[in-house]
């Protein structure tokens, strides 16, 4: 891996555009950069406030509360994991003009010996689990103390005749002991106590379906969203109970679908979520968990060629910004939308802020631009976010507040 200076400069593989903290309304502001293997997946947070985003390049929460993970996903015999040390301008409660330190810093590492497509981190603990062809089995990592610069790993959750199927879709929690749920298909859904590798649920479904999300809403329910277009809500207490999945409301056949679970509403009931239902061809429909065949709104991204973009679908909603939300995975860009005022028209939605980092900094060529593989938003600064992109970049930025947006 090689930091990244400051500076407004495209360079080459692993470099990119990075801003400096500053700028008029509706202008990104960079709080650091990085380059890491091309090809990566991400997921961010601090273990005490959950985790952030996943995708293709994928980022975790560790032992420091802003810590970082990314994964490849570009090899097939050698992916590094890295554990990163974000610059300090993130962690300062107060921006107060420019920093000296704008790079991350890797503090420990590993590599795996299959492309990582899925990384998530085990809430309480030091461990990370990941997932990817050719199979729908999982692997256990730990994340080593301050002896040890090196992340290990530690065991395997096999999925039973899982060879040839796409790779496991993932969620963590540890309200009553770690868990992982996980599976590629809806017939193969099932919550895996990570240490003891106990069995503590296994899906009652016929479907094959294939899935391209699942989350955990609490310790007793979650919610799983399959590829074609449909949304299934399963109770652990009752493992009897076939999982039947709906479609998505106002959703056109023929699309690819991923979804995003938001946070509940202030002073609202915690059964009460968003759900954000995003489609290979830019289409946003909006539900809620308690009812996920009604739409509560729709509209239109503005992405280029629908359709192209399925593989690194992203959606996600601010945690401490209400009704905005995220996408990414059609092009070098991710866009931020404020729902609040949505109808179920479908008409186009203007963004609230593109970020247009990883299109400029890119190296083109051949290979074409960056394509963005992943994005999440910091679990503290309201309007900051961390992306990812097929060129191993690694951005993590926010925009000055225009009047009358959300937040």
């Amino acid at each position: 891996m090689r930091a990244v200076s400051p500076g407004w400069e495209a360079g080459e593989v692993g470099e990119g555009l990075h801003w400096g903290p500053g700028g008029k309304e509706g202008e990104p502001r960079g709080w650091g950069h990085a380059g890491v293997q091309p090809g990566a997946v991400l997921q961010c947070g601090g273990l005490a406030q959950g985790e952030w985003g996943g995708g293709s390049l994928t980022v975790s929460p560790v032992p420091h509360p802003t810590g970082v993970c990314v994964a490849g996903y570009g090899c097939s015999d050698r992916n590094e994991i890295l554990q990163l040390l974000p610059p300090p301008t993130l962690q300062a409660k107060e921006t107060k003009g420019l920093c000296p330190e704008r790079d991350f810093k890797v503090e420990c590492g590993g590599f795996s010996n299959r492309p990582v497509y899925g990384l998530k981190h085990v809430p309480d603990t030091s461990l990370l689990v990941t997932s990817g062809p050719p199979d729908a089995s999982l692997h256990v990592w730990q994340v080593s103390g301050e002896d040890s610069d090196v992340i290990k790993p530690v065991s395997a959750i096999p999925a039973e005749n899982s060879t040839g199927q796409a790779w496991a879709k993932m969620a963590t929690i540890s309200t009553k002991a770690p868990w992982v749920l996980h599976g590629s298909r809806v017939d193969s859904v099932q919550i895996t106590e990570v240490e003891s590798q106990k069995n503590v649920y296994v899906a009652a479904s016929r479907s094959s379906e294939e899935l391209s999300g699942v989350a955990f809403l609490d310790c007793n329910t979650f919610l799983l969203c399959c590829a074609k277009g449909r949304l299934g809500l399963a109770d652990v207490r009752q493992p009897q109970s076939p999982v039947e999945a709906a479609a998505v409301p106002l959703a056109p056949r023929g699309e690819r679908w991923c979804m995003g679970v938001g946070p509940a509403p202030p002073g609202s009931d915690l059964s009460s979520r968003p759900v954000a239902c995003l489609s290979s061809g830019g289409r946003l429909v909006l539900t809620d968990v308690r009812k996920t065949s009604e739409p509560l709104a729709s509209a239109k991204c503005r992405v280029p060629s629908p359709g192209s973009g399925a593989e690194f679908l992203c959606v996600s909603w601010a945690p401490a910004l209400e009704g905005c939300l995220a996408v990414s995975g059609f092009d070098g860009t991710v866009q931020v939308y404020d729902t609040q005022g949505w109808d179920r028209s479908g008409r186009e939605a203007e963004p609230l802020f593109v970020h247009k980092g990883h299109a400029f900094g890119g190296p083109g060529g051949s290979a074409g631009p960056p394509l963005v593989t992943a994005h999440t938003w910091h679990p503290q600064k309201p309007r900051a976010l961390l992306s990812a992109a097929s060129d191993g970049s690694l951005h993590i930025w926010d925009w000055v507040q225009p009047c009358g947006s959300c937040g």
